[in-house]
């Protein structure tokens, strides 16, 4: 499977970049699925509902399922949190699989960088990040393209993976 990752400080542009991506990707006929790493003690499920019930009760993983999707739930209680390869290993296989955050994790990503931050670039310190997109110009140790293109960044992409 294709893995590219969007990397990058807090408010720097990282989840609009994500959408505007699979919208992308999926326009020219691809199959995407997304990895987001979340912080803290996120939650999908809502109180009161038998899947959050059950994991309450202590189940370890509960699977929730639909005529529309289905969603598998699982709870580390007090175990290590999973790294990426693990995840991958979790998804049914696509064309591509775009990865939100997992920063220090070592597969090619794009910097998402906005100048309001007043963050340094991640991409001075990580050869794992090919590119840039900012909406400023700042001075980068790989190419610098357009935050907002979009179109730009998904053929820089693929390129850069051969799709």
């Amino acid at each position: 499977m294709n893995i590219w990752g969007i990397a990058g400080w807090k408010n720097s542009g990282k989840t609009g970049l994500m959408e505007r991506l699979v919208t992308e990707f999926t326009s020219r006929g691809m199959t995407v699925s997304t990895i987001k790493h979340a912080h803290h003690n996120f939650d999908v499920d809502q109180p009161g509902k038998d899947s959050h019930r059950h994991r309450v009760a202590g189940a370890s993983q509960v699977l929730l399922s639909s005529a529309n999707r289905w969603a598998l739930m699982s709870e580390l209680r007090g175990t290590p949190e999973p790294n990426l390869t693990d995840l991958l290993q979790q998804l049914s296989p696509v064309d591509l699989i775009l990865v939100e955050g997992f920063k220090r994790e070592s597969h090619p990503k794009i910097e998402a960088h906005r100048a309001a931050t007043g963050q340094p670039l991640l991409a001075q310190d990580d050869p794992t990040i090919r590119a840039v997109a900012s909406d400023s110009a700042p001075d980068a140790p790989c190419p610098v393209l357009q935050l907002d293109d979009t179109d730009g960044i998904a053929d820089f992409i693929a390129a850069e993976l051969g799709l």
